[in-house]
């Protein structure tokens, strides 16, 4: 019977390469690429099996001896064994390139037996790794090939897009008064794509996806012929609306979070995901306006956020620019949830066993 099978790279995807002679042959120069053990562990429990397959040019040689691959190797297999990840088999090719041999990646000499007994499934299947010859791999056993960026499609993003349950919502709200859409992926960092009709406000948000590092496109129709208000009040509503349904269960999630200066400003952001709405604001301003938004907003703003997020959100800021101290105040908020709402893990962080 066939099953789903995540046939994933070594070097560079499970473990960082090394930048000197792309070999890992000493325990110094061993060390896991971020995220890799609870993406396994998910994926695993996803029904996923795991197989290693990697090239290790001229394994066994006097460039490369075995004892300096075996050394590494079997702690990196100790280390994902202690924490429940288990690989089916591991296929090394050891050849160099120029042996032009039918196991080096992208060739399929390594997984013939699985090609020959159609053990895997080829509509969920997937080969994962950093390179092309790993995306041809995938493509000469008919399955789905991720390239792996530590940067831009980490573990947290692959996991997400092969379980499909990335952490996303789409919440849109109408009233006489406004008309708000949000739309936010918290594993994604783009795009971000914001427009309230008030252009400093806009720039706000943009502060908050920027620095919390997630995607985020906003759009909103509001009376702005009468002011700003219900135009920010309403969309704080719905951004925490979208916040807290992406969360889901928050299992994972560092939960707290940052102080920031900009300038000779500084803000404070002290931030819970728990459950419990509330605000503590302390910060004046001393002009009315920035641009076309009035400053007496920005708290209505965060209070509004706040309590449709059901978070514990502390906010300050001293300084003597308004406009540092407003822009200061989106930034250390923006981290501050970027921090809460980052992922490490399956557990959630409260005794109680609920947020």
């Amino acid at each position: 019977m066939s099953k789903k099978y995540i046939f994933v790279d070594r070097d560079g995807t499970l473990i960082n390469e090394p930048a000197d002679n792309y070999q890992v042959d000493s325990l110094e120069k061993l060390s896991l690429e971020p995220m890799v053990i609870p993406a396994l562990l998910s994926l695993q429990s996803m029904g996923y099996s795991l197989v290693m397959i990697t090239n290790q040019d001229g394994l066994g040689t006097a460039s490369f001896p075995q004892e300096s691959f075996d050394v590494p190797h079997q702690k990196m297999m100790e280390a994902f064994s202690s924490q429940g990840v288990t690989f089916e088999e591991v296929l090394i090719c050891t050849h160099l390139p120029d042996e032009k041999c039918r196991c080096r990646k992208p060739e399929t000499g390594l997984v013939d037996q699985y090609m020959r007994e159609r053990s895997y499934e080829l509509s969920t299947s997937v080969v994962i790794g950093d390179r092309e010859t790993d995306i041809e791999l995938a493509k000469r056993m008919g399955i789905k090939g991720v390239l792996y960026n530590r940067d831009s499609n980490g573990w947290q993003q692959i996991v997400s897009s092969l379980t499909g349950k990335g952490r996303t919502a789409l919440i849109e709200r109408s009233t006489n008064e406004t008309r708000v859409s949000v739309e936010i992926n918290l594993d994604e960092n783009d795009p971000r794509e914001i427009s309230t009709g008030i252009g400093f406000f806009d720039h706000m948000l943009d502060q908050i996806a920027t620095h919390a590092g997630f995607s985020m496109i906003i759009s909103v129709d509001g009376d702005l012929e009468i002011d700003d208000h219900h135009t920010m009040e309403d969309t704080g509503i719905v951004l925490g609306q979208a916040i807290r349904q992406a969360l889901g269960e928050k299992k994972g999630i560092q939960r707290f979070g940052f102080a920031l200066p900009m300038d000779e400003a500084s803000a404070q952001c002290l931030l819970d995901l728990s459950g419990r709405p509330f605000i503590k604001f302390d910060a004046k301003f001393d002009r009315e306006h920035l641009g076309t938004m009035s400053t007496e907003m920005v708290e209505h703003f965060f209070q509004s956020l706040a309590f449709a997020m059901h978070a514990t959100v502390h906010l300050s800021a001293v300084g003597e620019n308004t406009h540092h101290k407003v822009e200061s105040l989106f930034k250390c908020f923006g981290r501050a949830l970027g921090q809460a709402i980052r992922q490490d893990g399956d557990s959630l962080p409260s005794s109680k066993g609920i947020l």
